[in-house]
């Protein structure tokens, strides 16, 4: 490890690693650190991504893809279920072979990767962001650069000590737990989507098949409804009542930002990506290729500062600037949806799922879907026609 690079990523998950990637192929020096010993663990993830987005950043790799999923069935509180089809099939990946070969690909491009290393503080110079205060295998450094990267998740320190508010209220995050279970007996061509006040309050439940009969099973819970019953009793519910026979191979927890994206991603020396950035999608919780889309962004941008000589906030600018036109514009559409879709009532949804299957199974569409349980909310419906045609 130098003392100096051009470029310091914090966290090495797929939006670090594409950032790093990127910046690197620019011609910068990078350094990517990674808190935990190994990338790619713990996995906090469903897993699940679009295929058309992930190649807008990178090549798919045979040996990331656990399962490929070709729909959706969704079902209501009362159990009707809706399959929707989409021409955009997806990917549960293997997120450990993934994240890890993310991080070779960075290194393959130039940059140093460090695990086991924390990162706390910045270093700072007339205001602007500097260096990185590190802490790796006991040992303290100082390591100074022209641009941090912060790519360190939803708990994100690196905006917050440069001075960004990262605040995100209880009601834009969701609370959730899952598990990697087998002996799980669903169509693994499909995900599974349940929805319901008390399956999932503000949320959803989600099974992600990996094959073989193993799947990611778990949901997510507004904050708001967190605060009274955990997502675990959530979830530990849902298993007994659908799935009595799994047995469970790995357990996990976390937060997702569901929230509109960061009024200020940039600062004089630093930038924001992923799940640090609140780039996830709000409707979803999916961040994997909006974090990716947003870091190669971010990485390119920050190579050409460096060049240039010039890494104040109103250079850095030029990364939000281009997030938004290709992916920010969305996000926003996707919250006015959230914030609408949340309101529905378990009796609200059962309609819209037995309305939806009344209609020709050629008309039957993700948009079509929105549309009918926004009926009263004509400007969201054009709102989600901005977003899905």
């Amino acid at each position: 490890m130098k003392s100096r690079y051009d470029v310091v990523v914090v966290g090495a998950g797929p939006a670090g690693s594409t950032a790093a990637r990127f910046a690197a192929m620019g011609g910068a020096s990078v350094l990517l650190v990674e808190k935990d010993r190994e990338v790619g663990i713990p996995v906090r993830c469903a897993e699940g991504v679009g295929e058309k987005g992930l190649r807008l950043v990178v090549e798919p790799q045979e040996r990331w893809i656990d399962r490929v999923i070709r729909g959706a069935y969704l079902y209501a509180p009362n159990g009707v279920r809706v399959c929707l089809e989409t021409n955009d099939i997806g990917y549960v990946l293997n997120r450990k072979v993934f994240d890890y070969d993310l991080a070779r690909m960075a290194a393959a491009e130039g940059a140093e990767v460090l695990t086991k290393a924390y990162v706390t503080g910045l270093l700072t110079h007339d205001g602007a962001v500097n260096g990185v205060r590190l802490n790796h295998l006991g040992r303290l450094f100082n390591v100074q650069c022209a641009i941090v990267i912060g790519a360190d998740g939803v708990e994100s320190k690196v905006g917050r000590w440069a001075g960004l508010r990262t605040h995100v209220s209880l009601h834009d995050i969701e609370s959730c737990a899952q598990v990697t279970a087998s002996n799980v007996d669903l169509e693994d061509t499909h995900c599974h989507f349940f929805f319901g006040r008390e399956i999932a309050p503000g949320g959803y439940a989600w099974v992600f098949p990996k094959g073989n009969g193993v799947a990611n099973i778990g949901l997510g819970v507004s904050g708001d409804c967190a605060r009274t019953k955990p997502a675990w009793a959530y979830l530990e519910e849902f298993l007994a009542r659908r799935f009595p026979h799994v047995s469970v191979l790995t357990v996990v927890a976390g937060g997702v930002p569901v929230a509109r994206p960061l009024k200020r991603l940039v600062a004089d020396g630093l930038m924001l990506v992923g799940d640090a950035a609140r780039q996830a999608n709000p409707v979803s919780g999916g961040g994997i290729v909006s974090g990716m889309i947003a870091a190669k962004i971010a990485g390119q941008v920050a190579a050409q500062a460096v060049r240039e000589g010039d890494v104040s906030e109103l250079r850095l600018k030029e990364y939000p600037a281009r997030w938004h036109a290709q992916e920010g514009r969305a996000h926003e559409r996707f919250y006015k949806l959230k914030e609408a879709i949340w309101r529905l009532t378990d009796e609200d949804l059962n309609r819209t799922a037995e309305t939806y299957l009344r209609a020709p199974a050629e008309k039957r569409s993700l948009l079509g879907l929105f549309a009918t349980a926004l009926v009263n909310q004509p400007k969201l419906i054009l709102e989600a026609a901005k977003v899905f045609v």
